[in-house]
């Protein structure tokens, strides 16, 4: 039996007027979906143990088997991890986005709003290049802090002997005025606003601002933590595992868990990733490589949920159901080997408020083995009808493997 677990980051929603009360999932055209539900197992899992944040870092560990409350050491040690850099127990690991702000004339940094978590979904090469002009006058004066690029937007700052302090998401706040939500810390909120004084006025932003795109003229720290400890996931499970993502939370997740990684070309977090050769990736994995369990995850839906863009988070669920699902089903199908895949969301991102939250998720679990017969759908509304609960995301693991 192999098994295959693949994510849509997101994905998960609440009922639209625009979609005349549907959500993009279940107003997608996912063909395949429709028909896995007809032979699957459709339910809720509850990934996020209460009282802690609904971020990817927490709802991604869960659905990995991970307790969060005993696992978890904030997010961007994870990153940290994936990005190689070399931490001590000492160190706080901050994440370090290249966002969006407004450079209205007159107005204070703190006056600014922020508009784009993500720079316009900015390339890894375009933000390597301005976060290397902001660390070449922040290291001078900041000997304690040192940087890390990263993938697009998300990028590592350690503070050595730091402190773990509490800091916003940037997606949380999009479209606010960003002064109540800055650092206390006087030296991050420091490095924040000069950051934003070297970037505005940056060559390369003024090239993005006359291409149409929005420029990366501002650092924002946030998801503090410290040097994570995981269990190796073999060491649990007894099965041998690979990682396939474009995003270094859970390239890091593989590192710490012991996991092996596949880095696909062309994979890069946004709506145009490469779908087809992360199936490619996920089938000769499992039918080539030696391995057991194969978890494949997608970032789009939730970027397109940061966005608020209704239209093209449909588009992602809809390439993720015909460009990743019908290639990862048709290449076990012909492999001729039993298997199980588990599709589902980590959280859900409403359209409705361009952020997490913390709510059930619909999942979907096939066994190719045990075909069942019926006529529900998979989407928010089905899943939750019909019963099957799991009520603690860290169980799902144990339930794929030993149903």
């Amino acid at each position: 039996m192999k098994y295959v677990v693949i994510l849509g980051d997101g994905m998960a929603d609440w009922p639209l007027e625009e979609l005349n009360g549907g959500t993009p999932l279940s107003c997608a055209k996912t063909p395949v979906m429709d028909e896995l539900a007809k032979v699957s197992e459709i339910g809720t899992v509850a990934t996020i143990p209460e009282g802690m944040a609904p971020g990817s870092d927490t709802a991604n560990l869960s659905v990995l088997g991970y307790n969060p409350e005993k696992y978890y050491t904030g997010r961007s040690p994870l990153e940290a991890l994936s990005i190689g850099v070399d931490m001590k127990d000492t160190d706080v690991v901050f994440r370090c986005n290249i966002v969006t702000v407004t450079e209205e004339e007159g107005l204070s940094y703190e006056e600014q709003t922020i508009l784009d978590h993500s720079s316009d979904e900015i390339s890894t090469e375009d933000a390597d290049v301005l976060l290397k002009a902001v660390c070449a006058e922040l290291e001078k004066e900041f000997a304690d802090y040192a940087f890390y690029t990263g993938t697009s937007y998300r990028h590592c700052m350690v503070w050595d002997n730091g402190n773990v302090v509490e800091l916003t998401p940037p997606h949380d706040i999009l479209t606010r005025k960003i002064g109540e939500y800055l650092p206390k810390d006087p030296i991050l909120r420091r490095m924040q606003e000069k950051s934003y004084e070297i970037l505005k006025n940056h060559p390369l932003n003024l090239e993005r601002k006359a291409k149409g795109l929005k420029p990366g003229n501002s650092f924002w720290f946030w998801g503090a933590g410290t040097k994570p400890i995981l269990t190796s996931f073999e060491e649990i499970y007894h099965k041998k595992g690979v990682m396939i993502s474009a995003v270094d939370l859970l390239k890091g997740i593989a590192v710490g868990s012991d996991m092996d990684r596949i880095l696909v070309e062309g994979a890069n977090g946004g709506l145009n990733t490469n779908y087809e050769g992360k199936a490619k990736a996920a089938v000769d994995a499992l039918t080539k490589g030696g391995y057991d369990f194969a978890y494949v995850h997608v970032e789009a839906p939730d970027e397109m949920g940061h966005q608020g863009s209704v239209e093209r988070k449909i588009k992602a669920i809809e390439y993720l159901d015909q460009r990743l699902i019908k290639l990862v089903k048709d290449g076990l199908d012909e492999s001729g080997e039993d298997y199980r895949m588990l599709i589902l969301p980590d959280h859900p991102t409403p359209i409705k408020v361009r952020t997490h939250v913390a709510e059930p998720v619909p999942y979907l679990l096939y066994d190719s083995s045990a075909p069942q017969e019926h006529t529900w759908h998979y989407d928010e509304k089905d899943a939750a009808i019909l019963g099957n609960k799991i009520d603690h995301g860290w169980d799902m693991m144990s339930y794929l493997f030993s149903k």
